[in-house]
């Protein structure tokens, strides 16, 4: 069994979340790993509520939750699908919990619901026994150890798995050198590199990914800013975005300040 990983690119203030929370990331079955990125654990108890923020990764993830309200009437499990976000994912935490995660890659999901483009639920959060067979929440969410959690989650993914699908395979291995290549910035670029049209390269993540491949690059920048304005203020922000294919640094501001809500210099300095 895998270990757990940390990996913090696109948490807002990681260290605030990891002080109340244990996250971890586990690595799913081998046969999954085409298909899906990783796992992630959470569970919390809390005496005051938290709210936790992330500029979400052009990924859906199914979710398996369990809430417990102080006083209230019990655990609460669920199964979800979220559609990738295109804003900031904000959540508050309260009382006790746990979230069992999968975060497939990009265009990984698709071949687990094939019947509608991964589009239609961009921005959009339902419930899983729509889109998949039966969900186990409570074999998921009911172990106390997270290795009975992750043994529960491949035993549950391993038999969907779908058979070898060619577009699956480049749209992810696509999605992936957008994230790995620092000097791919434009949609034309990457066309010319899967060898189809710009028009065809956008039908494509549409249907597989759920966003189109502009938006990846650019959801990939604002990682990347993030990280820096992390690091501290002392950033050169216009380095930055001449670094990141921006044609100024107000244009990395004004899409720093749309995604995250403050400026980047501004949450250097918190």
């Amino acid at each position: 069994m895998a270990g757990s990983r940390r990996d913090t690119r696109g948490i807002v203030d990681a260290p605030a979340l990891f002080s109340r929370v244990r996250f971890r990331r586990r690595d799913p079955a081998p046969a999954l790993r085409p298909f899906v990125e990783h796992y992630w654990l959470i569970d919390w108890d809390l005496t005051e509520p938290y709210t936790s923020r992330v500029v979400p990764h052009p990924s859906v993830h199914l979710v398996f939750q369990r809430d417990e309200e102080p006083g209230g009437p019990g655990p609460a499990d669920r199964a979800e699908v979220h559609g990738i976000v295109r804003g900031l994912f904000i959540r508050r935490l309260t009382g006790r919990g746990r979230v069992c995660g999968v975060k497939f890659r990009p265009g990984g999901f698709w071949p687990f619901a094939p019947e509608r483009p991964v589009s239609e639920w961009t921005g959009r959060c339902v419930p899983a026994a729509g889109l998949l067979p039966a969900p186990p929440s409570g074999e998921v969410l009911g172990p106390p150890g997270e290795d009975a959690r992750v043994a529960a989650l491949d035993a549950y993914l391993l038999p969907l798995v779908p058979a070898f699908d060619p577009r699956t395979a480049q749209v992810t291995a696509l999605a992936e050198l957008v994230r790995t290549d620092r000097a791919l910035l434009r949609v034309d670029t990457l066309a010319r590199a899967a060898g189809m049209s710009a028009r065809s390269l956008q039908r494509l993540f549409a249907t597989r990914v759920g966003v189109g491949p502009k938006w990846v690059i650019l959801r990939h920048r604002i990682h990347e800013a993030l990280e820096r304005a992390a690091a501290g203020p002392e950033a050169d922000w216009a380095g930055l975005a001449a670094d990141l294919g921006y044609s100024d640094q107000a244009h990395l501001v004004r899409d720093f300040t749309a995604t995250v809500g403050v400026p980047p210099a501004a949450f250097a300095r918190d």
